[in-house]
């Protein structure tokens, strides 16, 4: 048995086809459409009633499963979470982060990017909840609605140049 590699096992530069190929199968699922099947995601603004109110259902349960499975207190989502539009988009943005990292073309890293985002989720909703004022009342505290007027001079304005040019 000779303890010597034989250089031309290690030739720099050269690579096999055996090389080619996995690196070709590595990278195969980046060039061709991917199918999902973690449904589709909505627009809270463009979602007919019907379609709303599967939309819903699914995330009312996704959220009584999400507060259980991660023992969430409700200065992170308070009981009445759906009454808040903040909140609901916060939730929901999460609800389809983790149907989507167990996609049947996720390679194992999805539930970990889920993970690595989920306390930044956490942290969005404890600072929704406390502007919302539910907590610390022990009871729902009705949002008021914020509208931003229409401005006539904003007309005017938009079609003004804002920005330098090189």
């Amino acid at each position: 048995m000779s303890t010597q590699a034989d250089d031309s096992d290690f030739e720099v530069g050269r690579v096999s086809d055996l090389d080619d190929e996995l690196t070709a199968e590595l990278f195969r699922s980046s060039f061709q459409p991917s199918p999902r099947n973690a449904g589709v995601t909505h627009r809270w603004r463009d979602m007919s009633s019907a379609q709303s109110v599967n939309v819903w259902e699914s995330l009312f349960d996704w959220v009584r499963w999400f507060v259980a499975t991660y023992q969430l207190t409700t200065s992170v989502v308070p009981d009445c979470w759906w009454r808040h539009s903040e909140i609901v988009a916060e939730l929901y943005a999460l609800q389809r982060a983790e149907a989507a990292s167990f996609t049947s073309d996720d390679s194992g890293f999805g539930p970990l990017a889920f993970h690595e985002r989920l306390p930044h989720g956490v942290e969005r909703l404890r600072t929704h909840t406390r502007t919302a004022g539910c907590v610390g009342l022990q009871s729902h505290k009705e949002p008021v609605m914020r509208m931003v007027p229409a401005e006539p001079d904003f007309e005017d304005w938009k079609l003004g140049t804002h920005q330098t040019r090189s």
